[in-house]
């Protein structure tokens, strides 16, 4: 029996369903119409017997088998994007942007103009990936800039500011009552957002538990939709679908983030991507 093959245009189209939150956001990053990211996702339940992804109301959620898909797909996509490139080199002027999930459809944008501003007509790839991993393939050479959570990182980088955080729930929402614990929904560690809450809640002498949590923000997300729980995210741009920011619990200050480029990186492209992540966490005035 011929073995399995997953597609790596499908596989494409599903990550950008996670990290978008949604078929529309992603066929509108990937320039293809819905209907082709969606049967993307169909040719992946075929090959693998089972649904991957589901509707829920307006929005998607991921079953357990798409949010192990996922996972793995990251990986699958940065080593073959990462052959294409050292291997045919057919990509001419190519920068590559690595980001955090959190405020990565923030970030992505305005890292793009920047670089495409001091490189008329450069091509953008973005790997989205851990802080740790980030870093490391920033050292690699393999990605050319990323944007990350400092802490979560050994390489410190350049301080580019602090992204805000604020916590989210559906409309509505409200924790059980004292001495009942705050149930929380995080990343899975390790994670720095999800360190943060929990340690600002205990500063604050407020119980929490982890009532859910994945491997990636998407899952997060559709966790956190379903109303079990509280979720600590990123307050920049607007709140997500189906979310709302939520005040009844004590504030979070900003978490530090950096910037590094590459060995050997254009320092005018490295240069202009800083100040454009510097620009959208800088406070209002």
């Amino acid at each position: 029996m011929p073995q399995p093959v997953l597609d790596i245009v499908a596989l494409r189209s599903l990550t950008a369903i996670a990290d978008c939150g949604g078929f529309h956001r992603a066929a509108h990053s990937l320039a293809l119409s819905q209907s082709a990211v969606s049967q993307h996702v169909r040719r992946l339940e075929k090959t693998l017997g089972r649904p991957v992804v589901e509707r829920e109301g307006r929005g998607t959620r991921f079953t357990p088998e798409g949010r192990l898909l996922v996972e793995q797909a990251r990986r699958i996509l940065a080593v073959h994007d990462e052959a294409v490139r050292v291997l045919l080199d057919t990509e001419g002027d190519t920068v590559t942007i690595g980001s955090t999930e959190h405020a990565a459809d923030q970030f992505l944008p305005r890292l793009t103009a920047a670089v495409q501003e001091v490189r008329p007509g450069c091509r953008v790839r973005f790997r989205i990936d851990r802080s740790a991993r980030l870093v490391e393939a920033v050292e690699r050479g393999s990605v050319d800039v990323a944007v990350y959570v400092t802490e979560a990182a050994a390489t410190e980088g350049t301080p580019v500011g602090g992204l805000p955080l604020t916590w989210h729930a559906t409309p509505g929402w409200a924790p059980p009552p004292a001495p009942a614990p705050v149930p929380l929904v995080a990343i899975e560690d390790p994670c720095a957002i999800r360190r943060r809450a929990i340690a600002t809640l205990a500063a604050h002498g407020v119980a929490a538990t982890v009532v859910g949590d994945a491997g990636y923000l998407a899952g997060v997300l559709d966790v956190a939709r379903t109303g079990v729980g509280v979720a600590l995210l990123a307050a920049v741009g607007p709140a997500p679908d189906g979310l709302s920011p939520y005040d009844g619990l004590p504030s979070v200050t900003p978490i530090p983030m950096s910037a590094l480029a590459r060995p050997g990186a254009d320092p005018a492209t490295a240069a202009a991507a800083f100040e454009a992540v510097r620009n959208l966490l800088r406070p209002a005035e």
